[in-house]
């Protein structure tokens, strides 16, 4: 049966990893948390049983413009969805709610705050609600990156709505914000589906920074005429880089909180309606919600916060499965800064502790000795399929020098073990390097056989390798308490002998060294068209473009490019032919058919 709705409704052949076990707990009357990559269909997890439950269910989601896209996109596929926001006339939200009242709709989009009204509330309980959604699940979570005070009222949906089951779906949570999302929402009773966090599409890159101007145009430049996203830390720096990007002959247009809210607006609209070639400089302010599926690159000219966040952002390239790239620029200036912003924070000093191991973590993975999607994953505690490198990274693809540090890591790792797994490294390197501190007389450990073995390097050198173990598996952070450091298993391997540690000698990418590659990415069309193909699969972009301008949608909505890469392919002459086109569902059928198979006859001759 979702099978039958997949193809139906959605126009796809089968469920992609992870989404089949979700629709299933949920169509079972199971609370369920989804984490899946960005790309990968979560929405469809709650679409499916939405429509199989009947009755009406709600979706919570963060943002007016990822509202109105879902709802814009289902209304295509012919399933009666709706959103109450803030945008709309007061009239235009009546007419909304008296068609969810008369039982017309299947799914309401509604933010967290008018939900968690009293008198929304009061209304929805007269309703027959059989499911609700909880979209961008980790703002709900105080340990996650992107928290949302509103959203912390949603912990009541499971006590005013017994019985109900609740999807939460996110792309972004490590093991500790999954734990914190399931108790709150679900009081601990509801089942965790994590499908990984891999995004094998996306290069991921990093480097020091030298010039950051030209080095973020050799990224631009490698990719002009494709989409991108270049983030900056402040409102000042986004005008400027957008400016400096124009001067250099990319089309690029600033987004940040300070603007003017219409010319905000524009700039989002000209990146989301056009299928290639402008360029959006943002501050964090911009991202959540985008589904812009052809971006090619996101580059940070500045240090994210945190792992979450980091891997939040870099999840909008490449969302059309195709090579994307993410690449970030960072100096020593980011690190003081990102210090700074924790300190100046409002929370207490476990908060900040907490932010400063997540930032520790960030920075291990800029720093990764070995494979850089190895050290992503880790932090989220999965494994890379390979046993070797990505093959993706730049670290795979052109490795730095390393240097044999067998001896310090045991050092280090002994250090570790005898103080019992709980110190950070502040205190670690205190003792190998023979530090007279108060902690270090109070606990004894200058009776440790390791106390003073490591003064031949300075704090920054043993600093480097403790950020290099963590990135590398051998230790972990304890991101959730004190930010101790303990042994994996890995880390007890190198103890004993099993493994070796190398370490890298120099972040710096110097000037004149190996330039990356200039080879674009995009891929416009899969190889296997032929000329005459990709002609025909012009033609059909175009078409789309026009009617998305005519709905006023981004095209995306309208087809996807992997549906106009199979028309260009299978050349349909009929509808039933079109039928079989991935993506095309019976409404789309309906609504779109003609107008393509026109083309593509056109064409044909």
């Amino acid at each position: 049966m979702p099978e039958q709705i997949l193809k139906d409704i959605f126009g796809y052949d089968g469920f992609r990893p992870g989404q089949a076990e979700v629709v299933d707990a949920l169509l079972g009357g199971e609370h369920a948390l989804a984490v899946m990559p960005t790309g990968s269909g979560k929405s469809l997890c709650f679409q499916i049983p939405a429509l199989l439950k009947g009755g009406l269910t709600i979706v919570v989601s963060p943002l007016v413009a990822l509202m109105e896209d879902q709802v814009t996109a289902l209304k295509l596929a012919g399933v009666a969805a709706d959103t109450i926001n803030s945008t709309h006339e007061r009239e235009v939200n009546v007419a909304t709610w008296k068609r969810a009242a008369a039982g017309e709709t299947r799914l309401l989009y509604l933010a967290p705050e008018r939900l968690m009204t009293e008198r929304m509330l009061g209304a929805l309980a007269r309703l027959p609600v059989t499911l609700i959604a909880v979209d961008e699940a980790h703002c709900l979570s105080r340990w996650g990156p992107s928290f949302r005070p509103d959203y912390e009222a949603l912990a009541r949906l499971r006590d005013l709505f017994p019985g109900v089951p609740i999807a939460a779906l996110t792309a972004t949570a490590d093991d500790t914000t999954r734990k914190d999302i399931t108790s709150k929402l679900f009081g601990g009773a509801g089942r965790c589906f994590v499908s990984g966090f891999d995004r094998p599409n996306i290069r991921l890159g990093v480097e020091m920074r030298v010039n950051a101007k030209a080095q973020l145009l050799r990224v631009a430049k490698a990719h002009e005429g494709e989409s991108g996203i270049v983030y900056c830390l402040s409102r000042a720096k986004t005008e400027k880089t957008a400016k400096f990007l124009n001067e250099n002959g990319i089309r690029a247009l600033p987004y940040h909180a300070g603007m003017d809210a219409d010319a905000r607006t524009r700039n989002q609209d000209a990146f989301m309606m056009e299928t290639g070639g402008v360029v959006i400089v943002a501050t964090i302010a911009f991202g959540m919600g985008i589904d812009k599926p052809d971006v090619r690159y996101v580059c940070h000219t500045d240090m994210p916060g945190n792992v979450e966040s980091y891997y939040q952002e870099i999840g909008r390239a490449g969302r059309d499965g195709k090579p994307a790239v993410a690449h970030m620029i960072y100096g020593l200036d980011d690190l003081r800064m990102r210090r700074l912003f924790i300190e100046q924070e409002d929370g207490d000093v476990d908060h900040k502790r907490r932010e400063h191991k997540r930032l520790d973590a960030l920075i291990a993975y800029c720093e990764a000795p070995e494979c850089r999607r190895h050290a992503l994953l880790a932090y989220f505690g999965e494994t890379h399929p390979s046993g070797a490198g990505c093959g993706n990274c730049d670290i795979c693809l052109d490795p730095p020098e390393m240097i044999d540090g067998d001896e310090p890591a045991r050092q280090l790792l002994e250090t570790s073990v005898r103080t019992g797994q709980v110190f950070g490294q502040a205190h670690l390197i205190d003792i190998l390097r023979g530090a007279d501190t108060d902690k270090i007389r109070s606990t004894s450990h200058d009776r440790l056989p390791t106390y003073g073995a490591g003064t031949g390097f300075d704090k920054n050198k043993w600093r480097s390798i403790v950020r290099q173990l963590v990135a590398a598996g051998f230790l972990r952070i304890d991101v959730a308490g004190h930010g101790g450091l303990s042994l994996t298993e890995k880390g007890r391997s190198l103890m004993d002998g099993g493994v070796g540690f190398r370490y890298r000698k120099d972040v710096v990418k110097r000037a004149g060294g190996k330039k990356e590659s200039r080879k674009r990415s995009a891929a416009a069309a899969p190889e296997d068209l032929n000329a005459e193909q990709i002609e025909l699969l012009g033609r059909l972009k175009d078409k789309r473009t026009e009617l998305a301008r005519e709905r006023g949608v981004p095209a995306y909505i309208i087809f996807s490019d992997r549906s106009l890469e199979d028309m260009a392919r299978r050349q349909p002459r009929d509808d039933m032919a079109f039928a079989d086109i991935h993506g095309v569902g019976a409404a789309k059928l309906e609504r779109f058919a003609a107008t393509f198979l026109c083309v593509i006859a056109e064409y044909a001759g």
